[in-house]
């Protein structure tokens, strides 16, 4: 999962990497000072996570793939997950990061409750996450996140990135793999839909962006946010539908 467009994630030459150990530091034979050899390796990431608001609550979705370049480091990677009961957030960035900041934000959440006795709103949560990424903008921290969540106001989403960005909207899609997703997103997505309805459209984008992009791709979680708090859909394999798709291809022909 990553998001190599949103946080320019290139840290060949940063002293504090894992990736030291491929890069001895070596003297220029221009005499320019300690300069450090290429990785062997390129370090690409990629992600499709999407949400969208209805008038049957929030959708959420994403793929399940997590890459270091061409390598599948973890194929069941839950870029979906719940955060309280009534808010879930989708991660797209540094694996790392994303699980770092998922829990920093939970605790703090449940000390707000604990405190005033109540949960804060989706767009309060949203504020906090901003506020506690700022200090690192422009540093190797790379956190996109979608908070979807249901508060006194109704259904709510909020993209907060530690690029500094904090946005409130009703469709948002990240990752290598959305703009694969915002095609389908764009002319599916409607307000009156029904829940059945808005759960296809979501594992068709989905299915769509891991089709195309070659960073995401074999599963797909989908979670759906209401007053009653949230709920998860089955996890399916999304290869299923590829070859289901090609052999009626195939019988048509």
């Amino acid at each position: 999962m990553a998001l190599q467009d949103v946080c320019h994630f290139r840290d060949y030459a940063l002293p504090t990497t894992p990736l030291d150990f491929y890069m001895p530091a070596v003297e220029c034979p221009l005499q320019c000072g300690t300069v450090k050899n290429p990785p062997p390796f390129a370090v690409s990431h990629g992600t499709t996570t999407l949400a969208f608001t209805f008038r049957g609550g929030v959708l959420a979705a994403g793929d399940t793939r997590s890459t270091c370049d061409g390598l599948v480091a973890n194929p069941d990677s839950e870029k979906v997950a719940p955060i309280h009961s009534h808010l879930i957030g989708t991660s797209s960035g540094s694996s790392a990061d994303c699980t770092l900041w998922k829990r920093i934000l939970t605790r703090e959440l449940r000390l707000y409750r604990l405190r005033h006795g109540r949960r804060v709103s989706t767009g309060g949560a949203a504020k906090l996450l901003w506020h506690m990424l700022l200090p690192f903008k422009g540093t190797d921290l790379c956190v996109a996140t979608t908070l979807c969540g249901w508060d006194e106001g109704g259904p709510g989403i909020f993209y907060v990135c530690s690029d500094g960005t904090r946005l409130q909207g009703t469709l948002f899609s990240v990752g290598s793999g959305s703009p694969y997703a915002y095609s389908v997103l764009d002319q599916a997505v409607e307000w009156g839909m029904s829940t059945e309805e808005a759960v296809r459209v979501a594992r068709e984008a989905v299915y769509r962006a891991t089709h195309r992009d070659a960073y995401s791709g074999n599963c797909v979680d989908i979670y759906h946010v209401t007053s009653a708090g949230w709920t998860r859909r089955e996890r399916e394999d999304l290869k299923d539908e590829y070859y289901r798709e090609h052999m009626a291809e195939v019988d048509h022909i």
